[in-house]
């Protein structure tokens, strides 16, 4: 194992039981081994049911793993002393909605040991990055979904934490909300916190992570940086004009597609014919703005990754 790692899990396993009288047994986690490095911001992808919210009860000793190892800033998992270094977001989290939000977070801050000079500081920075601080003396139980999202998140740092590990948590949040998120990670990162999450939404990931990790049925697919697991076709271009009709273009045998966005085309072409679209763009009186082999998304990796066994 890796001890200068930020997490370290080693041939990690765990099955739930099942059915009449819990006699059959459903894996959850089969053998899984994944290395998050310090300072990285790692997303943790699969579909529902693929593992991923086990992986971080594990992590934090809410179950039991059958078997494996895990480590957290070089220490076992076992221990205490690296829980006060990290913070956690779980995907649905319970709140103490009797509290407002000020209340919650000094809460949170007196559990974690913070001195009540700090506590008073972090709760109030922390507040207004999230979008709470209007409504810091609110009861929780008065607050909307997305707003108990947002609280959590100030608690998963009210620590001042070297990791942070965020279970889905963007869920129930709008436009505003889902930016202050990324906005949070991006400062984090550039703090030199390690960030693990979990997400559905992979266009997230893909504006938002180092490397990250695909999971499925308790497996892992793939994992690394995206410029290794997403591939390259250059046997096709995407291609951006502009100044020149969309008739004049679509059509041809050579374009594959052709998008409006707004005085600008986007095409995809067989590479073998950019020179002589090239010239067609330029006889029409528009230019050539860009030219990119086209690269494999996130969206389309991960679709081809879970896509079931066996599949025609």
């Amino acid at each position: 194992m890796n001890g200068s790692a930020a997490i370290d899990i080693s041939n990690l396993t765990k099955s739930y039981r099942i059915g009449h009288l819990w006699q059959t047994t459903r894996p959850a986690l089969c053998d899984l081994s994944l290395t998050v490095g310090r300072g990285e911001v790692f997303g943790y992808l699969g579909p529902n049911g693929a593992g991923k919210t086990t992986t971080l009860k594990l992590l934090f000793g809410f179950l039991r793993p059958e078997a494996g190892q895990i480590r957290v800033l070089g220490l076992p998992a076992e221990t205490q002393a690296w829980r006060f270094r990290t913070g956690y977001l779980p995907e649905n989290p319970y709140l103490y909605d009797y509290l407002t939000a000020a209340e919650y977070l000094d809460y949170a801050g007196r559990v974690c040991g913070v001195p009540a000079p700090v506590r008073a500081a972090r709760m109030e920075t922390l507040l207004r990055e999230v979008g709470m601080w209007d409504a810091r003396h609110v009861s929780l139980r008065r607050v909307s979904k997305g707003m108990l999202q947002r609280v959590g998140l100030a608690q998963a740092l009210i620590n001042d934490p070297e990791l942070v590990v965020l279970d889905e948590p963007m869920s129930g949040l709008d436009p505003v909300g889902r930016k202050m998120v990324k906005d949070v990670i991006r400062r984090l990162r550039a703090s030199g916190c390690t960030v693990l999450f979990s997400t559905h939404i992979l266009s997230d990931a893909e504006a938002l992570c180092d490397r990250v990790a695909l999971l499925r049925a308790g497996r892992l697919v793939a994992v690394g940086r995206l410029d290794e697991i997403l591939t390259r076709d250059y046997t096709h271009l995407e291609i951006v004009v502009s100044g020149i009709a969309e008739e004049a273009l679509r059509g041809w045998a050579a374009v594959r597609s052709c998008d409006a966005m707004g005085e600008r085309l986007t095409l995809e072409v067989d590479a073998g014919h950019l020179a002589a679209l090239a010239q067609r763009v330029e006889q029409g009186g528009g230019r050539v703005l860009s030219v990119q082999p086209i690269r494999q998304s996130l969206e389309d990796f991960f679709l081809e990754k879970m896509e079931p066994r066996g599949a025609a």
